[in-house]
């Protein structure tokens, strides 16, 4: 009761809300928010109105598969198409995979499958996992350090308690260098929450396996399923996604869809979606 309280009270303090922040902000919201400063009132509203801020701004739930869709050539980031044993949405991150030199498209990309990856929660779940491969992954591919810390502030500040578990896969030595200053840019809640697992760790491949069964979990992981990003596949489950992500927010008029010209009974038409620009 007392909790509930305090999510009234975060509610009454944020003031009147209306159009996409409304929506944003439903009781499970400001509960993230409140533990996210350990329900903290004065802490979790800054946190909260910093995120309102943000996303009017950024417009995280407007960016279209269509703008980042070069950055997922590679598959170096992309939503599962299995859950973890609870029910989580999975993003199975591959930085050795990296094509592109914008790091400010590289964020928009990472963002839009954030937020694809809570759209498609299950109504039971609110929280997602991370799957982190290190195959060929140098120095000379990792991202600077700014970008890195960039990356934990977003998910920290504006994406709180939405990271469940994020496992390391068989990090090479020389990342530790990197993992040396990286995690001061962590907060203690996100800290707990990385994981190291090494095939040869019993402790720590058991830790992974809790979450995840090893029929779902890629070879890449340790698991027995054959992982193969088909970016065309994807694309198009992206697609129909943008169009869910439209009609929760309430922007459905500014989508326009048309089909793709296929014929035939045995083929859907794949919609083609139009966002004019913001200008």
């Amino acid at each position: 009761m007392r909790k509930y309280n305090q999510i009234k009270e975060l509610r009454a303090a944020i003031g009147p809300l209306s159009g996409r922040s409304l929506k944003y902000c439903t009781d499970a919201c400001l509960r993230r928010y409140l533990e996210a400063r350990n329900w903290n009132a004065d802490k979790s509203k800054k946190m909260l109105e910093e995120t309102l801020k943000w996303r009017s701004t950024y417009k995280p739930e407007e960016i279209r598969w269509h703008e980042v869709a070069v950055e997922g050539e590679t598959g170096k980031v992309y939503r599962a198409s299995f859950h973890d044993r609870h029910g989580r949405t999975v993003l199975i991150l591959r930085p050795g995979k990296q094509n592109t030199t914008s790091l400010d498209n590289q964020l928009r990309h990472l963002v839009y499958l954030i937020e694809n990856a809570i759209l498609n929660l299950p109504e039971t779940q609110e929280q997602m996992a991370w799957l982190i491969d290190f195959t060929g992954w140098t120095l000379s591919t990792s991202v600077p350090i700014k970008s890195a810390r960039d990356t934990i502030n977003l998910l920290q500040n504006h994406y709180p308690e939405r990271l469940a578990i994020a496992f390391l896969y068989n990090p090479p030595r020389i990342f530790e260098a990197f993992w040396k200053i990286v995690k001061y840019f962590m907060d203690a809640k996100t800290f707990q929450k990385v994981k190291f697992v090494y095939p040869k760790n019993t402790e720590s491949v058991e830790l992974m396996r809790s979450y995840f069964d090893e029929e779902n979990l890629p070879t890449e992981f340790g698991g027995k399923a054959v992982l193969e990003y088909n970016h065309e596949e994807f694309s198009k489950q992206m697609n129909q996604d943008d169009i869910k992500s439209a009609n929760l927010w309430g922007f459905d008029d500014k989508l326009q869809c048309i089909g793709n010209g296929h014929s035939g009974s045995d083929v859907a038409p794949e919609p083609v979606c139009l966002v004019p620009s913001a200008s």
